[in-house]
């Protein structure tokens, strides 16, 4: 976050918020001193984070990134220009020639191609980056594939995060429900400070399970009532950021 927020241009957004979940490592204090909006986690884990933020903000388009500085934030007038061309979601992809990832292992960029192939085959997608986490949402396809409320689905969505996840959810929905959807190229930095939490088979698993709850749910979790997109466009971030101890995210609002 102390790479990231002095980057961010406040000709980007309008508001910014963040959503921390009990960070010990002065996060907190830094960002209360750029005078952001700073508020408690309602729920544990960066997919809550996610929609919290998204419940706290009213933008029209919705930005999301990793808070640990491997995103590059330059790329964000990109992903807003794109998605004034009527784009539902516009990724930054690591693996969308000439962009590279120099933060993923060998085994991690093997999960993500081999996901990535599995989530399109099954669902007639074309995508080159299923698990990045740049990107930017219209807020009406946010509503109209229930990203936000996936956890409230079954005991099984409330009980286990990662079945949630905004990355799969995203793509696969996205592809249901015939959205537009666009990528452009976006290099991955490595991590600018702390070490990655992942367990990398718990989060396959995760991915796998949630690949197969989709095939199993189909096309049951759309919202008929959804708004449709809006001409005029508002711009939301989200950074969620692991600090020493805890998870948090921030958001980010405007123009």
């Amino acid at each position: 976050m102390r790479d990231i927020v002095p980057r961010l241009s406040p000709d980007w957004y309008d508001e910014l918020i963040v959503i921390d979940g009990g960070s010990t490592d002065g996060t907190v204090e830094f960002l209360k001193a750029r005078g952001v909006d700073v508020r408690g986690e309602d729920r544990p884990g960066v997919v809550n984070a996610y929609n919290q933020a998204f419940h706290a903000t009213t933008s029209e388009l919705f930005i999301t990134l990793q808070g640990d500085g491997n995103c590059l934030v330059e790329l964000i007038p990109r992903l807003i220009e794109e998605a004034k061309k009527g784009y539902d979601i516009v990724f930054a992809s690591r693996y969308l020639p000439p962009a590279k990832s120099h933060d993923d292992s060998t085994l991690t960029a093997i999960g993500n191609y081999v996901f990535t192939r599995i989530i399109n085959l099954l669902f007639g997608a074309r995508y080159t980056d299923a698990l990045g986490g740049f990107r930017a949402y219209r807020r009406s396809a946010v509503l109209r594939m229930q990203l936000d409320t996936q956890p409230d689905v079954n005991w099984l969505t409330r009980r286990f995060d990662l079945l949630n996840t905004w990355e799969i959810g995203g793509c696969i929905r996205a592809a249901k429900l015939g959205m537009r959807t666009h990528e452009i190229p976006g290099d991955e930095p490595r991590r600018a400070g702390g070490v990655s939490k992942m367990s990398v088979i718990r989060n396959g698993l995760m991915v796998v399970a949630q690949i197969f709850h989709e095939l199993a749910i189909g096309r049951r979790f759309v919202n008929r009532k959804a708004r449709s997109a809006a001409t005029e466009l508002d711009v939301a971030a989200v950074e969620p950021v692991v600090p020493q101890s805890q998870s948090a995210a921030s958001s980010v609002a405007g123009d």
